[in-house]
C-alpha cells in the first residue's frame, strides 16, 4: 500500500511531496472540508478589467510622490506639490515615468485587460497645457502642476499598447472656476479632445480625487456637500456631451467606515453620506478607495492608524478590505441602489506603502482583497500603483517585478469572471474562493490562501487539477517561488512560463504562509460554460 501511494504521488505531483521543501506535513486530525468544482453555484460576476491599476499623475508629469525607504537622497528637492499640509520630507521627485520603456509595457501588457487609472490627489490641481510650447517653469495661478500634450499622448499610447482603457479625474482647483466658484470643464474638455484626436478614448471619469478630505486635495477654503453638488451637476452634464460612452465614477471617497481613523489630524472631512445627498443619483458606477493603514511614514498620526508585518497573516488585518466595502456599500444602497461597485485605489498602506508591502508577506493581503471583494459583488479593484513607491507592483527605477506582480499574473492567468461560492473553509486561516477557469469553459479555479504560519491545512477536492503554489524562503523576501521555482524575467524580459503541476482528486494540502491555485480544466461546471 506504501509503495503506490508513493507512486500515486510522483504520478500526480501532489502537494505533500512538491511541497516538502517549504512546509510541514499535513497535521494529524486537521479539520478538512469537501469541495465538488461540478456543483460550486455562480453567485456573480466581475468586470474583464477587474485587477487593475494606477499611475498616479505625478508620475506622468514629474514631481514629488512618497520618497521610498530605500532612497539615499538628502538633499532639497525641487517642485512644492506634495498634498497641502503634509511633510515635504515624506516625498521624493521623479522624473516623469517612461511609459514607452518596452520592460514597462511588456510586464504591463501581460496583466491585461485592465484599466490603467491616471489620477491620484496630484491630479486635483495639474494644468492640461494644450499647447505644444515649452512646460512653463511654474504651472499658472491656480494650478501646482503642469501636464503637457507629449505626456498625455504618452498615457494614450500606453493604454492602446497593454489593453488598458484610461480612468482618469480632472482639476477642481481655484484655476478651474468660474467668477462664482463653480467648477467648469475648460480643462477636462481639452484632455477629452486630444484624447480623441490621438484615437483613444476615456472609459470612466472620476470629478476628483478623494474628495472626503477637499481642501488637502487642492478645493477651495470652505469646500463643503453643496459646493460638490454643484460642480458634479456641471461635470456631470459636460462628461455626457463629451461622449456618450464615458462612465461617470463617483463619489470616490476614502477615509471612512474601517478607515475612519487614518486621517490627518485636524484635517476637515466631508462625508460621503452629506454629499450623496446633496447631489442625488448622480454616478453611473459608485467609486471608494480603501487602505487598511497608513504606513510609517505618516506613523505621526497616531500608532493606531499604522500596522506592522507582524499583523499582516491576521484575520482582523485580511478582514480590513471587506470592512470597507460593506460601509461604501451601504451607502451605495442608500444613494445609489442598484450601481455598480469599483474600487478605484488600494494598497497595503496610504502614503506609499509600508517597508513590507514590497514583499511577498503583503501578496496574502492582495488576493485575499481580491477574492474577497469579487464574492462581496465588487466590479473592479484599482491597485496603487503599477510602479511607484514600495507599494508598487514593479520597482520604480528598474520595473522589476514585485511578489504582488507574479501574484496578479497569476490571478490574470486563472481566474476569470464569474464568481463561485466556495462553499465554507475548515479554518479561520483557511480563505478558499472560487472563479471560473479563465478561457476554459466548464474549468474552476480554487484559490486557497493558508495564512496559518505554522501548519499546513488541507481540502479534499473530487476532480484532479494543476496546483499553483506561490512560497518564498521568508515572508519578507522580495523573491517568490512558484511550486519551488524561482519567478524572474528571463533573457530580453522574458516572462517565465506559468506551469501548474498535476494534483490528483482527494485530499490536497497547503503548506503554512502558501497561496495556492488549483486549476480544474474538466471541473464540467455549467455555470461556467455560460
Amino acid at each position: 500500500m506504501k509503495k503506490m501511494i508513493a507512486v500515486g504521488f510522483v504520478l500526480c505531483g501532489t502537494f505533500l511531496l512538491a511541497g516538502a521543501a517549504t512546509g510541514n506535513a499535513a497535521t494529524p486530525g486537521a479539520p478538512s472540508t469537501s469541495i465538488a468544482p461540478a456543483k460550486l453555484a455562480r453567485i456573480g460576476a466581475i468586470d474583464e478589467r477587474f485587477q487593475s491599476y494606477n499611475i498616479e499623475m505625478v508620475e506622468v508629469t514629474g514631481g514629488r510622490f512618497w520618497k521610498p525607504y530605500a532612497s539615499q537622497t538628502v538633499a532639497a528637492q525641487p517642485n512644492g506639490n506634495q498634498p497641502a499640509g503634509m511633510d515635504p520630507s515624506l516625498y521624493e521627485f521623479r522624473q516623469p515615468i517612461d511609459l514607452y520603456n518596452a520592460r514597462l509595457r511588456k510586464l504591463a501588457a501581460a496583466l491585461g485587460p485592465v484599466y490603467v487609472r491616471v489620477s491620484g490627489t496630484w491630479a486635483n490641481s495639474t494644468f492640461f497645457q494644450l499647447a505644444d510650447s515649452p512646460r512653463p517653469m511654474e504651472a499658472p495661478a491656480g494650478f501646482k502642476a503642469v501636464l503637457t500634450r507629449a505626456q498625455w499622448k504618452g498615457v494614450v499610447d500606453f493604454s492602446k499598447a497593454v489593453d488598458a482603457k484610461i480612468v482618469t479625474s480632472f482639476a477642481i482647483s481655484p484655476g478651474t472656476r468660474d467668477a462664482n466658484g463653480i467648477w467648469t470643464p475648460k480643462q477636462a474638455s481639452q484632455i477629452f479632445d486630444y484624447t480623441k484626436s490621438l484615437g483613444g478614448s476615456i472609459a470612466a471619469v472620476e470629478l476628483f480625487n478623494e474628495p472626503t478630505m477637499p481642501e488637502m486635495g487642492g478645493a477651495p477654503k470652505g469646500y463643503d456637500a453643496a459646493a460638490f453638488a454643484l460642480d458634479v451637476k456641471a461635470f456631470r452634464d459636460y462628461v455626457r456631451s463629451a461622449d456618450a460612452k464615458t462612465l461617470i465614477l463617483g463619489p470616490g471617497s476614502v477615509g471612512e467606515g474601517a478607515n475612519s481613523k487614518i486621517l490627518v489630524p485636524g484635517l476637515k472631512i466631508m462625508k460621503s453620506e452629506d454629499m450623496l445627498a446633496a447631489t442625488g443619483p448622480a454616478f453611473d458606477v459608485f467609486s471608494y478607495h480603501t487602505y487598511g493603514a497608513v504606513s510609517s511614514r505618516c506613523k505621526w498620526m497616531g500608532a493606531e492608524t499604522t500596522t506592522t508585518q507582524y499583523a499582516a497573516l491576521t484575520e482582523e488585518w485580511l478582514a480590513r478590505g471587506g470592512q470597507n466595502e460593506e460601509f461604501y456599500a451601504g451607502l451605495r444602497d442608500r444613494f445609489e441602489p442598484g450601481k455598480p461597485m469599483w474600487n478605484t485605489e488600494t494598497a497595503q498602506a496610504a502614503c506609499g506603502g509600508d517597508r513590507w508591502a514590497s514583499t511577498f508577506l503583503d501578496s496574502f493581503r492582495y488576493l485575499n482583497q481580491l477574492g474577497s471583494l469579487a464574492r462581496r459583488g465588487v466590479q473592479v479593484q484599482m491597485h496603487n500603483t503599477l510602479a511607484a513607491s514600495d507599494y508598487g507592483l514593479l520597482q520604480e527605477h528598474t520595473f522589476e517585478p514585485r511578489p504582488n506582480y507574479w501574484a496578479a499574473l497569476l490571478w490574470s492567468k486563472l481566474m476569470g469572471t464569474a464568481v463561485l461560492d466556495a462553499g465554507p473553509s475548515p479554518s479561520p486561516s483557511l480563505h478558499i474562493y472560487a472563479q471560473c477557469l479563465r478561457n476554459h469553459p466548464g474549468g474552476v479555479t480554487l484559490m486557497v490562501i493558508n495564512a496559518d504560519e505554522n501548519n499546513t491545512q488541507s481540502l479534499a477536492v473530487d476532480a484532479p487539477s494543476e496546483r499553483y503554489t506561490l512560497t518564498a524562503q521568508a515572508l519578507t523576501s522580495k523573491q517568490v517561488q512558484l511550486n519551488g521555482v524561482d519567478l524572474k524575467l528571463g533573457v530580453g524580459d522574458a516572462l517565465p512560463a506559468l506551469k501548474g503541476k498535476d494534483s490528483c482528486s482527494g485530499k490536497v494540502s497547503f503548506a503554512p504562509a502558501s497561496i495556492t491555485f488549483l486549476a480544474i480544466a474538466k471541473a464540467n461546471n455549467a455555470s461556467c460554460r455560460q
